[in-house]
């Protein structure tokens, strides 16, 4: 079993490299469902991937181009929520400095603290 994060409060000092221009904060997790906080730098990117977890979202600031394998691609700004799932292959482009909070169920061991 995970060891679980019931509480923490959003500390930019605890910022992790995820890739170039991409940090991270992991907030608040149990085996079942992780919170995260991302840092995204404009110009910044992430390739294709795919992981087990469903991966559901909120752009806080900034713009995102997200898309997917199979060329189909969205722009996501403050206010829009999107959600990817389970070994469903998604990039992203950082269009402009943005900040967003990601839910990632089941948890990502990776991304436990």
């Amino acid at each position: 079993m995970v060891k679980k994060v019931e509480f923490s409060h959003l500390d930019p000092s605890r910022k992790v490299p995820v890739r170039p221009g991409i940090e991270r904060v992991t907030l608040a997790y149990n085996d079942q469902n992780m919170l995260c906080y991302f840092y995204l730098k404009k110009g910044s990117k992430l390739e294709l991937h795919r992981h087990e977890a469903v991966q559901n979202g909120f752009v806080l600031k900034g713009k995102v181009r997200f898309f997917k394998e199979n060329g189909s691609s969205f722009i996501a700004g403050p206010g829009d929520g999107y959600v990817f799932e389970s070994n469903e292959a998604h990039g992203s482009d950082i269009l402009e400095d943005s900040e967003l909070i990601e839910c990632f169920s089941p948890m990502r061991p990776d991304y436990a603290v």
